[in-house]
């Protein structure tokens, strides 16, 4: 076989055998060369098509994989950061951040304000000069609670940041609150301190003497003041060291302990201080950095700094970063572009109502380095609209309480969205949306007791679970406004969830959609307004009997107008002036109701509370509406009955609210 085998007709026949194992294993080498040539390019074929197909398959059926994935490291990674905090007992707070960040970058650009410039080490050292006075003084310890009513200005920062090295925790108050609210607010945190800004220090003329009684003490921001009671700090500040205070004062060895009070509005009729840990302050200063900000981002932040928004997310997420701020005293859409151009804004804050009033403006504007908007509130339309008139910014909207214990984040950028899920964020973050019925006010529960999930695309009532990894810290001085706002026993006896009191959805792509607000509070112009403190301010009007708060939507305007319900007293009759005067003088701007209604009785549910549904489903519409209607008239100083006419020129937005 072996002498006379036949590698092909035209191969010789092989007379030696040496000679044929050597044609033999060059034919072999031949044909193994050829076929694995083949082979070769067949596998990387094979493998390129694989890869492609995976691909097709990936941006058809799972588009958002990759961006999920590098979204959720960043989680993660962050998420160690702090877990490593926690074993350790060794936690770097954002004043440890911040310094640090001076140390590393003095001279850089921190904040700007009103065109002058500060730098790292300025607040830095002048935040120093603030803490040693007080360390001087002797009037403050460590834990201690100090109250701050600023308006927006570089001296907020340094006051913030001068306390918090003293290792005291700060309450930032509302400017717009009023003087029973204010009070009020000292005695849930258990200030003994107010630092107040100079502008800001007149408002303060009636209740002074309130402060002295309750052994409050009151420094203001100034070299002078004509109140004996006052005592001044910029005087002082001139004269004080600029050297660091002692790193033990500001030390924590735990996450969970307090460093702001942010209040909010409360169902109860009056703010409720909510306790910000450091843990919260850190998560939300990640903000930025979450969504791609680097250090060569500059911030443009227009919101009020006793705002969570602006505080934690806007400076706080500036320090991590370690980038530039820009602040201003007040929003002004006329001045926007203007400072974003002159400033080489990268990344600003917003809330819906600020995008719609740059809307609003006579001409679109292209020109200029912003990429990046972070904010919440932004409706589709508004959104469709900035874009159209701005350009293509990454809108980067987010969902989060000042409170609460989740935040969803649309990383995505999907129009309409405020955040984004996945399976592998679900395992982290414990949340589930409930069937709510909205004539009864309540959750819907099923024979069991227990709450009922929606399905897909249904709009419910967003939980929050609580446990380690989401705990929720309450407001302080009131446990039973903290348990106010958990549900208990809602899928098994005994397991217990933060209630955001928001409606939201959650589509077949797991982008979440926030859909209304239920229950005693309304956002209005950014704020939320508490049904019962509006009530309960109305109530001390001598012609209301009775009165049911409400907000109303107002085609092309973000969030809900307030809107009252009123009953007259018998012997009385409605006084528009005097109503007009009253919420002038004793509610701020936001919460003041555009519009009243009479009635003769109010309508209540099946527990004895005031019925808000059918109202709100009903509007403000003086055609449909039977009963006198009437309208917050700023021009003539007083609520005017609500004509068809006015109400036209209300919805054509001549109207200013």
């Amino acid at each position: 076989v072996l002498s006379n085998r036949v590698i092909g007709w035209d191969q010789p026949i092989v007379k030696n055998k040496s000679d044929y194992f050597k044609m033999e294993i060059a034919s072999m080498a031949n044909w193994f060369g050829t076929g694995a040539m083949f082979f070769s390019l067949g596998s990387v074929t094979a493998l390129v098509a694989g890869i492609f197909a995976l691909h097709v398959v990936q941006k058809l059926c799972f588009p958002y994989f990759w961006k999920d994935v590098f979204y959720l490291v960043k989680v993660i990674r962050y998420g160690a950061r702090l877990e490593i905090f926690k074993i350790t007992s060794k936690v770097v707070t954002i004043i440890d951040r911040f310094v640090q960040q001076a140390e590393r970058i003095p001279t850089k650009p921190f904040l700007i304000y009103e065109g002058i410039t500060y730098t790292y080490q300025d607040i830095n050292e002048r935040s120093n000069k603030l803490a040693n006075v007080f360390l001087e003084q002797g009037t403050l310890k460590k834990g201690d609670s100090v109250a701050l009513l600023m308006n927006n200005e570089p001296d907020f920062i340094c006051v913030w940041f001068g306390l918090i090295k003293l290792g005291c925790a700060v309450a930032f108050l509302n400017t717009n609150i009023k003087s029973r609210s204010l009070l009020h607010c000292f005695n849930c945190c258990g200030a003994k301190t107010l630092v107040v800004g100079a502008d800001l220090l007149d408002s303060l003329e009636d209740i002074l003497p309130s402060f002295l009684e309750d052994n409050i003490s009151v420094w203001a921001m100034k070299n002078e003041s004509s109140h004996t009671e006052v005592q001044t700090l910029l005087d002082k500040m001139d004269k004080a060291s600029d050297k660091p205070t002692p790193p033990a004062l500001r030390a924590t060895t735990s996450l969970k302990a307090a460093t702001l009070y942010i209040f909010t509005s409360g169902t109860t009729g009056l703010p409720k201080a909510a306790v910000i840990t450091h843990l919260q302050s850190l998560k939300a200063a990640a903000g930025f950095w979450a969504y791609g900000g680097s250090e060569d981002d500059v911030v443009y932040i227009p919101l009020p700094l006793y705002h969570s928004a602006a505080s934690l997310i806007g400076v706080g997420g500036t320090i991590e970063m370690g980038a530039t701020c820009v602040l201003k005293k007040k929003f002004s859409a006329s001045q926007f572009w203007n400072d974003c151009r002159k400033y080489d804004v990268t990344i600003f804050q917003y809330i819906g109502e600020l995008c719609r009033y740059l809307c609003n403006q006579p001409k679109g504007e292209k020109k200029h380095k912003v990429h990046m908007g972070v904010g919440n509130g932004l409706r589709q339309d508004v959104w469709r609209e900035f874009h159209r008139r701005f350009g293509e910014i990454r809108m980067c909207e987010l969902y989060g309480s000042t409170e609460g214990n989740l935040c969803f984040m649309n990383h995505i950028g999907k129009i309409g969205a405020v955040g984004r899920s996945n399976f592998f964020y679900k395992l982290l973050f414990k949340y589930d949306l409930v069937r709510y019925d909205m004539v009864r006010d309540e959750p819907v529960r099923n024979s069991q007791g227990f709450c009922q999930h929606v399905n897909k695309g249904e709009t419910g009532l967003l939980l929050s679970k609580i446990g380690a990894s989401s705990p929720f810290f309450g407001y302080a001085g009131s446990k039973q406004l903290t348990e106010k706002k958990l549900m208990r026993n809602v899928f098994v006896k005994g397991d217990a969830y933060f209630n955001t009191g928001d409606l939201m959805a959650e589509d077949a792509e797991d982008f979440i959609c926030f859909k209304d607000r239920v229950g005693d509070t309304f956002r209005w112009k950014g704020e939320n307004v508490a049904t019962t403190e509006v009530t309960e301010v109305l109530g001390l009007v001598d012609f209301i009997q009775e009165a049911n708060v409400y907000g109303v939507e107002i085609p092309g305007n973000e969030g809900r107008a307030g809107m009252a319900a009123i009953i007259v007293r018998p012997e009385c009759e409605f006084s528009g002036k005097k109503l007009f005067d009253h919420v002038l003088n004793d509610l701020p701007g936001y919460a003041r109701p555009l519009f009243i209604r009479l009635q003769e009785s109010m309508e209540m549910t099946g527990t004895f509370k005031q019925q808000k549904f059918n109202l709100v489903k009903s509007g403000f519409n003086p055609s449909t509406i039977c009963g006198p209607l009437y309208f917050l008239d700023f021009s003539e100083k007083s609520y005017v009955p609500l004509t068809n006419t006015l109400y036209s020129s209300i919805l054509a937005g001549e109207r200013k609210l």
